[in-house]
């Protein structure tokens, strides 16, 4: 996704991996659905507590493994504020500072969604996330980082 947002929108590498994190691993470790009585792209058993083992090393807190990686997402989401990195696409200004409108506008945005989702699912990184969204749940995804809404899918 990082490498498709920067170079549809000129954004950097870094920033980019900074603005999806929170929505990339919220649907990482949410459920997915099941394809009906086969092994599917979309098992992914041990992501979620890959994350809270990352939340263990840097001593987060937490009891359960869904309070580890809510408390993860808290963090890095506190990184931005901390690094003044916008939280979504939406709010991403021209000197990269947050802004209560971002340069990238919402009818632009929207107009080029399904070729920038398109473009990542095709990305040779896709192929590495422990779970591969489908154009449908990639467009979702997008729309979650440009509005800073939650991942629910």
């Amino acid at each position: 996704m990082a490498h498709k947002l920067g170079a549809m929108y000129h954004v950097p590498h870094g920033v980019a991996n900074a603005l999806m994190i929170e929505e990339v691993l919220r649907f990482n470790a949410s459920e997915a659905p099941q394809k009906m009585g086969t092994f599917s792209q979309y098992d992914h058993p041990h992501t979620l507590a890959r994350y809270a083992e990352i939340a263990d090393f840097i001593k987060l807190g937490g009891e359960t493994t869904e309070e580890k990686v809510a408390l993860l997402v808290k963090y890095l989401r506190g990184l931005n504020d901390q690094l003044n990195i916008p939280q979504c696409i939406g709010h991403y200004g021209l000197d990269s500072y947050p802004c209560e409108k971002g340069f990238v506008p919402e009818e632009v945005f929207l107009e080029r969604l399904p070729e920038i989702a398109a473009n990542a699912i095709s990305d040779a990184c896709t192929g590495s996330n422990p779970r591969i969204p489908t154009q449908e749940e990639m467009e979702k995804l997008f729309k979650c980082v440009y509005y800073d809404t939650d991942v629910n899918f």
